[in-house]
């Protein structure tokens, strides 16, 4: 029984799959049917995961998405080929470092830039073509809730998480009357190494302890408690199969209602 729908037959593309809510992703839409191509810039970790992921069919692909000419040219170097159909594509990587905005250079900008909407752009017009003649696609991209509340001493993230959140929109209208959906999934506080870190750079600026800011932050989240991988990859596995065809454009927070507001 396929727990977020049947995508036998599919094949994803999932981004960040050596670790975290990436890795999480990649066993959901496995689990669900579909041919996994796991992304990431260090071998090892992918091998690793090819073997965890068993099954028959799944590949890895082994790219700094920071090098825009790297992602161009290693297009389909996973086994089957440019020409395979990616029916599933999941942009998802790490955020930039934390810290003020108005502190920030201008070149803090420069690599999440690159990777976490231009790479997403050269990913969806490489697999576009293959949506469109299949007349299925699903493009989710995993940002932030800072799109819909910034969040402090996250500032270079705030700026790109917005940019990606309405080029995903944009996006959304125009490849829709190709059956081809755009939508956002927006990771609250999840127990992923992106936010131990986070926690323990606030408790270094600070001088608090990493105690006391876990539970600074653990008092803003109404659930009482930080999100796992798999919680925020089951919105993905949900968003990426048949059932949610007509679910189009949105923000899904998966955050433990943490945000202000809906």
């Amino acid at each position: 029984m396929q727990p977020y729908g049947n995508l036998e037959g599919k094949t994803a593309l999932v981004c960040g799959a050596s670790q975290g809510i990436g890795w999480a992703t990649a066993k959901a839409l496995a689990a669900s049917g579909a041919r996994i191509v796991m992304v990431a810039r260090t071998a090892e970790a992918l091998e690793q995961r090819l073997n965890e992921l068993g099954g028959n069919g799944h590949a890895v692909w082994v790219v700094d998405l920071q090098n825009l000419q790297q992602v161009r040219e290693g297009y389909g170097s996973w086994g089957r080929g440019s020409e395979e159909v990616v029916h599933i594509l999941v942009n998802n990587s790490g955020g930039p470092p934390a810290g003020a905005l108005h502190a920030s250079a201008t070149e803090a900008f420069d690599a999440p830039w690159k990777q976490q909407l231009l790479a997403a752009h050269e990913l969806m017009r490489a697999v576009l073509p293959g949506m469109k003649a299949a007349g299925y696609g699903r493009i989710i991209n995993v940002i932030s809730t800072s799109v819909k509340a910034p969040l402090r001493g996250l500032g270079v993230s705030n700026t790109i998480r917005a940019a990606v959140a309405n080029w995903s929109k944009t996006l959304s209208v125009e490849l829709a009357p190709w059956g081809i959906t755009v939508n956002n999934v927006l990771p609250g506080a999840t127990l992923t190494q992106r936010l131990v870190s986070i926690i323990e750079g606030k408790a270094a600026s600070t001088g608090h302890s990493v105690e006391d800011i876990q539970k600074e932050m653990l008092a803003e989240i109404p659930a009482g408690r930080f999100g796992s991988p798999e919680e925020v990859a089951a919105a993905v596995a949900f968003l990426a199969s048949p059932a949610a065809g007509y679910i189009n454009g949105i923000h899904l927070p998966v955050d433990g209602g943490r945000t202000p507001n809906l």
